[in-house]
């Protein structure tokens, strides 16, 4: 069910935010892997341009997703390279702690990068795959870094779930409204990555609890969940099934949730204690 590789004699280019390190870096290696002319961006110039020599894309480059000026010159840029064939919106920032622990200055980045930053991506993207198909360049894919804590009440990570929350919402409206286009629309749901992000969260907070009690996934397996639904009619896919089935549950009964996960807190808890980490 994977999207095919590029054509040989096709070149197409393809823009990763956020894809220094982490998922993001397993996305732009997926994406080299297929045939894409890819364009690693970052908040670190440096380690951009460095994970693109290393897996041999296009190039590395600075971009603040929170930007939208430069998230057109980034697409723009892309188009000059060969016609744009991908844009996954996968930076993100994740701040663990009780709503009212967190700063102002927190808050307001997780937002502006997490909800804004994907709004940006989805309308330059949109916007270079519809000038394309009017120059016979038709369709294109966008892949969206969600969570599965968009699904359901996450104490701990509150201001991180209403922003991936806000973004599922987000792509699959603009799904709807770009299926006529052919553009794919595609968000990946995924429970705990093992990732930088997640290791600095505080070993004895409930939100490093609730991720030990769940599954921890790789950036590589997330990576090819997400492109692997581009090409197709699939729109959102839960890391595993089984974990969104759950999550889905305990939004409906929000209430009732708190005493499922005061008892997955104790387990992650002792897992954590298990691997020596706390």
């Amino acid at each position: 069910m994977s999207q095919p590789r590029v054509s040989p004699g096709t070149r197409r280019s393809a823009v990763v935010t956020g894809g220094a390190r982490g998922i993001g870096r397993a996305i732009c290696a997926e994406l080299v892997e297929r045939g894409y002319d890819v364009l690693v961006t970052d908040v670190d110039a440096a380690g951009a341009q460095r994970t693109a020599t290393e897996l041999g894309a296009h190039s590395g480059l600075a971009l603040d997703v929170t930007d939208p000026a430069a998230n057109r010159a980034v697409a723009d840029l892309a188009r000059e390279i060969a016609p744009l064939g991908a844009w996954v919106c996968n930076a993100g920032v994740a701040f663990d702690g009780d709503l009212p622990e967190l700063t102002d200055e927190q808050v307001r980045l997780t937002v502006d990068v997490n909800v804004l930053g994907v709004m940006w991506g989805l309308r330059v993207a949109t916007d270079a795959f519809r000038a394309q198909a009017s120059d016979g360049v038709p369709g294109g894919e966008i892949g969206v870094l969600a969570s599965l804590s968009a699904h359901a009440p996450v104490p701990g990570l509150s201001v991180y779930a209403a922003t991936k929350a806000a973004v599922l919402s987000v792509v699959t409206s603009v799904a709807a409204e770009l299926h006529d286009d052919g553009i794919g629309v595609h968000a990946v749901c995924p429970d705990g990555v093992a990732t930088a992000m997640v290791d600095g969260f505080d070993v004895r907070g409930g939100a490093r609890e609730a991720l030990a009690a769940g599954v921890m996934l790789t950036p590589e397996k997330v990576a090819a969940e997400l492109v692997g639904m581009f090409g197709t009619a699939r729109v959102v896919k839960t890391l595993p099934a089984w974990r969104g089935g759950i999550a889905r549950t305990a939004s409906l009964a929000p209430a009732a949730s708190m005493h499922a996960d005061r008892a997955m807190r104790r387990l992650g808890a002792y897992r954590l204690r298990r691997a020596g980490l706390r």
